[in-house]
C-alpha cells in the first residue's frame, strides 16, 4: 500500500543533515500501529474504496442514506464482526475489533459512529447483556444489518446520570410481559443513531418494576418498526432530531413508548432475571455493583473514541504540517525567497507539541487497547481489572476527544484560508468530532469518575492504619508542603544550576525528573483533595453533597493531572521499545518536548507550590524552544510515520499541489531576473 512517504520526492521540505540524527519512518510506523499492526493495514486498505468515502456537499437526507448503504457493504465486506464469539460467525479478537473499527474514522466520522450503533452498541448490548436464547433469536439480524439498531439509554431528561432514567417497564405476571413507558417528555429516549429512520429495533434501557419493586436499569430487546413498511409499531412514537453541527450522515432521533408490550424473555438478562411469578433475582446482589456491572460491559465505546480521537489528530497533524512544509510566505533572510512556514517559530510552537501529544495519546491508546482486549477475552478479567480499564478508558477518551477538537482547530488556522475549505477536510472532521467530547460519557463526568477512583485508591492506604498513623502522615504532608512553599529548595535549585542554563535544562530533559514533576503533581492534589473532603465523610447527606459540589473543580484538576501522568508514561513505555538509535533519538526529543510542555501549562502550580525555581522555571520555555528546533527537521518523517496515504488523507493541500504552486511561482521569479526583464523596486529605483 503505497503511503504519503512514497510522495515525499514531489515536494520539498526540510529535512534533518547528514549529521543529525534520522527516523526510520517504517520502523516508527510499525511501533505506532501497535499489536494489531496487520489488522489496521487491512482495515486501511479496505478504506481506501472510494465507496466507503464520505461525499462532501451531500444533503442531511442524502448523506444519511449514503452512510445506510456504506454500512452494508461494512457488513459483507468489511471484517466487521471480529469481536463476536466464533459460533456466531465473529473471530473472538475483542481488541482487533476495535483496532479496525477506529481506522473507518479516514473513510467518513459518520459511517463509523452509524457502525458502532449498529455492532458496538446494539449487537454488543445484545452480546454482553443477553444470554444464549438472546443471542441465538437477536444476534442474526443485528450482525447482518438486517436489523438496523438503536441503543436507548440517554433520554432528554438524564444523559450521564443513567441511573436516574425515567422510562420503567413494569412486569405484567399475568400476561408475562414488560409493559415500557415514558411517563413524562424528559422520559423521552433522545440522541439515539438509528432512531429517526433506519432502526426496526432497539435495545431499551429501563427502570425494571416487578411485584412493586424497582430492581434499577435494564436492558430490553424491542421492536420499533414495520420492517417493510418503516412505520412505528402501535404505541411506539418518535422524532427526528434532525440537522446537527456534525455527523449528520446518522439518522439521529428520539423515541417514546405508550404502555408498549414485550414479552417477558425479551429482558437481557445476563445479570438479572424476572422469572414467570414475578421473581426477580440476580447474580450479583448489590443493586450498586449490578448496575455498574452492567455499564462496564459497554466500555468499549470509550475505547473505540479514544482511538478514532487519536487517528483524527494524526489526519489533522498529516495535513498541516504537510502544508506547512510546503507553503512559502514572507520574505526572510533569502532576498528573492520566501520562508516555508514551518520555519517559523510560531508556526512550530503551534503545531509541533500538538504532535508530541498525539504521540503520547497514541502509545497509550495500544497500551489501553491490550487492557480491553485481556478483560473481554477473558486473559485478566477481575474486578479490579475492569475498574482499571474503565478509569483509564474515562481518563484517556476525554484527554484525546478534547485533544483531537484543539488539534483540528489549530490545523485549520496554521493552514489559512486553505484550511477552511471542505475539500481540505478539517472543518468537516471539526464539525464531527465535536459531539465525541460528551457522548459516551461528558468528559467532565468522565473526569469526575476518574477522580473518585483516585481518591478511593488513595483512601486504601490508610486502610490499616491506625489513628496515629494517619495523623503522622498528615504532620508529614503539612512539613513537605511548608518545605516546598518556602524559598529553601528553589535555593537548592538555583544553587545546584549554579545560574547555568544548560545545567538545569540538563536536569529537566531527565527522564526520572519528568516523572517526579508529573507524578508529584498528582500525588500533592489528590492528599490535598483527600484532607478537604474529610469532612464529608461524617456529615449529613445535604452537608456532604455541598461540601464536594465546593471542591468539585479540584477534583477535576486532579483527574487532569492524573491523565497528563498517563499519557506521559505510555509514551516512555513505547519509547522503551525503539531501538533504531536516530529514531530513538528523536522520539526522545519528542517526549521531552511533550512532558515539559505540560509542565510549561502547569508552571503556576509547580511555582505556587515551590516544585520549580523562577530560574527553573524559565529554562522549560527556553528548553522547549530548543526541543522545537530539533525536532523541526523531522517533523515531515514524524507525521508520514502514521502511515496514511492520500486516499485516507484526502486533502488537496497534503497532495503536494502547493509545493507545485511555490515552484512554479519561483521558476517564473527565477526566469524573469536572469533574463533582466524584473521591474526595479520603488525603493531602489529612487535611490539610483
Amino acid at each position: 500500500m503505497t503511503t504519503l512517504s512514497d510522495h515525499r520526492e514531489q515536494r520539498p521540505t526540510t529535512a534533518p543533515s547528514s549529521a543529525e540524527p534520522r527516523i526510520d519512518v517504517a520502523v516508527l510506523e510499525q511501533a505506532l500501529l501497535g499489536r494489531w499492526a496487520d489488522i489496521r493495514r487491512e482495515a486501511r486498505t479496505f478504506l481506501a474504496d472510494p465507496r466507503l468515502h464520505r461525499v462532501e456537499g451531500q444533503t442531511m437526507a442524502e448523506h444519511r442514506e449514503t452512510v445506510l448503504e456504506q454500512l452494508r457493504i461494512l457488513a459483507t465486506e468489511g471484517d466487521v464482526l471480529r469481536a463476536f464469539p466464533k459460533a456466531l460467525g465473529g473471530a473472538d479478537d475483542h481488541g482487533g475489533s476495535l483496532a479496525r473499527f477506529e481506522e473507518v474514522i479516514t473513510a467518513d466520522p459518520s459511517l463509523q459512529i452509524k457502525a458502532g450503533v449498529q455492532w458496538g452498541l446494539f449487537a454488543s448490548a445484545i452480546l454482553h447483556l443477553g444470554t444464549a436464547e438472546h443471542h441465538e433469536k437477536f444476534l442474526p439480524g443485528a450482525m447482518s444489518v438486517e436489523v438496523p439498531g438503536a441503543f436507548a439509554m440517554t433520554e432528554t431528561g438524564h444523559g450521564s446520570d443513567v441511573a436516574s432514567i425515567g422510562t420503567t417497564a413494569t412486569y405484567d405476571v399475568l400476561a408475562e410481559e414488560f409493559v415500557i413507558h415514558t411517563p413524562f417528555r424528559a422520559a423521552w429516549k433522545d440522541y439515539l443513531g438509528n432512531a429517526a429512520l433506519h432502526g426496526t429495533a432497539a435495545v431499551v434501557f429501563a427502570q425494571v418494576i416487578t411485584r412493586g419493586v424497582n430492581h434499577g436499569v435494564h436492558a430490553l430487546y424491542v421492536p420499533l418498526r414495520d420492517p417493510e413498511t418503516g412505520e412505528f409499531l402501535p404505541g411506539i412514537g418518535g422524532e427526528d432530531d434532525g440537522l446537527k453541527g456534525g455527523l449528520n450522515g446518522i439518522d439521529n432521533g428520539r423515541l417514546h413508548f405508550d404502555q408498549v408490550r414485550v414479552p417477558r424473555t425479551n429482558l437481557l438478562d445476563r445479570y438479572g432475571s424476572v422469572a414467570p411469578d414475578g421473581t426477580y433475582t440476580s447474580p450479583i446482589a448489590s443493586p450498586g455493583r449490578r448496575f455498574f456491572t452492567m455499564l462496564g460491559t459497554l466500555v468499549q465505546g470509550r475505547v473505540s473514541l479514544n482511538g478514532a480521537a487519536v487517528n483524527a489528530s494524526k489526519l489533522a497533524l498529516v495535513v498541516a504540517v504537510t502544508y506547512a512544509n510546503e507553503r512559502r510566505q514572507f520574505a526572510g533572510g533569502a532576498v528573492n525567497d520566501e520562508v516555508l512556514l514551518l520555519d517559523y517559530a510560531e508556526h512550530q510552537r503551534r503545531l509541533l507539541p500538538r504532535l508530541a501529544q498525539t504521540y503520547a495519546a497514541a502509545f497509550a491508546h495500544e497500551q489501553l487497547l491490550k487492557s480491553f482486549d485481556a478483560v473481554f477475552s477473558g486473559a485478566s478479567d477481575t474486578d479490579e481489572d475492569r475498574q482499571d480499564l474503565e478509569t483509564i478508558a474515562a481518563a484517556l477518551k476525554s484527554t484525546s476527544t478534547w485533544h483531537a477538537l484543539d488539534t483540528l482547530q489549530t490545523a485549520r488556522e496554521a493552514c489559512g484560508g486553505a484550511g477552511f475549505l471542505t475539500e481540505n477536510r478539517l472543518v468537516s472532521l471539526r464539525a464531527d468530532m465535536d459531539v465525541y467530547v460528551t457522548f459516551e460519557g461528558d468528559n467532565t463526568v468522565l473526569l469526575q469518575l476518574v477522580a473518585k477512583r483516585l481518591l478511593g485508591d488513595y483512601a486504601k492506604e490508610f486502610k490499616d492504619v491506625d489513628a496515629g498513623g494517619v495523623a503522622r502522615y498528615v504532620a508529614e504532608r503539612a512539613a513537605s508542603a511548608a518545605l516546598h512553599r518556602t524559598p529553601l529548595l528553589r535555593v537548592v535549585q538555583t544553587l545546584a544550576d549554579g545560574g547555568n542554563v544548560r545545567r538545569s535544562a540538563g536536569q529537566l530533559r531527565e527522564t526520572e525528573t519528568q516523572r517526579e514533576l508529573l507524578t508529584d503533581r498528582v500525588e500533592t492534589m489528590v492528599a490535598e483533595v483527600a484532607q478537604l473532603l474529610r469532612p464529608a465523610t461524617k456529615a449529613p447527606r445535604e452537608k456532604a453533597a455541598e461540601i464536594f459540589n465546593t471542591h468539585q473543580h479540584a477534583l477535576i484538576e486532579c483527574a487532569r493531572a492524573h491523565a497528563d501522568l498517563l499519557l506521559w508514561e505510555a509514551f516512555t513505555a513505547g519509547l522503551d521499545k525503539i531501538t533504531d538509535p536516530g529514531t530513538r533519538q528523536v522520539l526522545t526529543w519528542l517526549r521531552d518536548l511533550h512532558g515539559l510542555s505540560v509542565v510549561e501549562r502547569n508552571l503556576a502550580w509547580y511555582l505556587i507550590n515551590g516544585r520549580l525555581s523562577a530560574g527553573r522555571a524559565r529554562t522549560v520555555t527556553s528548553y522547549i524552544d530548543r526541543l522545537l528546533t530539533r525536532l523541526r527537521p523531522h517533523a515531515q518523517d514524524l507525521v508520514d510515520a502514521f502511515g496514511y496515504t492520500p486516499a485516507h488523507v484526502r486533502a488537496e493541500v497534503a497532495t503536494g499541489a502547493e509545493a507545485a504552486r511555490q515552484e512554479e511561482a519561483r521558476t517564473y521569479y527565477r526566469r524573469q531576473r536572469a533574463s533582466g526583464d524584473a521591474p526595479i523596486p520603488e525603493k531602489s529605483a529612487t535611490r539610483s
